[in-house]
């Protein structure tokens, strides 16, 4: 016999709530890491938020697969992102360097949150606009790309290059010029742009090799790698945005 409509309406399959499941994980992952914040371990709470990040969309794309979105799983989704990659990333920043000068460290931190905020709340009005027009891109700097380049003096003082705690306001400045990118309006580099051409496919899966044994022999530099390679992509999308002409505006 066939399950009866109420029955249907009743339950559900384990497999339709996977996307939710990966939005939990992302959370209890940001949440951990305020928790390591808070015993010292800097190093651990930073690579929780990398670890949210790696699966951030991993839950959106489950769900579209799966045929299981819901608007309970996209408010969940915003929620787990304002944590790990504002308010974690936030904590994080102030107790690593930040904390020697209160008031104003402070007040980078909670700037850089609320922009984060700022920045998830306008994705979420916008989710059902059209797509831009051109390439896929991002308004601003995406939340986990926004985490990830506050977290660079961080991943610069875990390689040994520099001690980003002796220069708290030079970290500062850094914090509030990624909580602008996150706000503005410049174009930037979304993964659904990028394509391979099917001659380098090669060269892209040796260059996943290297990334993997970096991951596992030299986490740090793999994470300086990127995220320097990151910030240079932002800093050309930065330029070309204001050397672009601008239109006048009508009366």
């Amino acid at each position: 016999m066939s399950e009866s409509p109420r029955r249907k309406r009743e339950s559900m399959s384990l497999i339709l709530m996977l996307p939710n499941m990966v939005t939990i994980l992302g959370l209890c992952a940001g949440l951990t890491s305020i928790r390591f914040v808070l015993v010292g371990r800097f190093d651990i709470a930073a690579a929780l938020i990398i670890f949210a990040a790696l699966i951030d969309g991993l839950d959106g794309l489950l769900a579209r697969r799966l045929n299981a979105a819901s608007e309970i799983g996209g408010e969940l989704d915003s929620l787990s992102d304002f944590l790990c990659f504002g308010v974690a990333p936030g904590i994080l920043v102030f107790q690593f360097a930040l904390s020697r000068d209160f008031a104003t460290g402070w007040m980078f931190v909670l700037i850089y949150i609320c922009c984060a905020c700022l920045r998830l709340a306008r994705f979420n009005v916008s989710r059902d606009e059209p797509a831009p027009v051109g390439k896929p891109h991002f308004i601003g700097v995406p939340a986990p790309g926004g985490a990830m380049l506050a977290l660079l003096p961080l991943f610069l003082t875990q390689l040994g290059t520099l001690d980003a705690r002796d220069f708290p306001v030079v970290f500062g400045v850094w914090t509030l010029l990624v909580a602008w990118l996150m706000v503005s309006k410049v174009p930037t580099l979304s993964s659904k742009a990028v394509r391979v051409k099917r001659e380098w496919q090669v060269v892209v899966l040796l260059a996943g090799a290297v990334i993997v044994g970096l991951m596992v022999t030299r986490f740090w530099l793999l994470l300086v790698i990127l995220d320097l390679a990151y910030a240079m992509v932002i800093a050309w999308a930065v330029v070309q945005y204001f050397r672009k002409p601008r239109r006048p505006e009508e009366p």
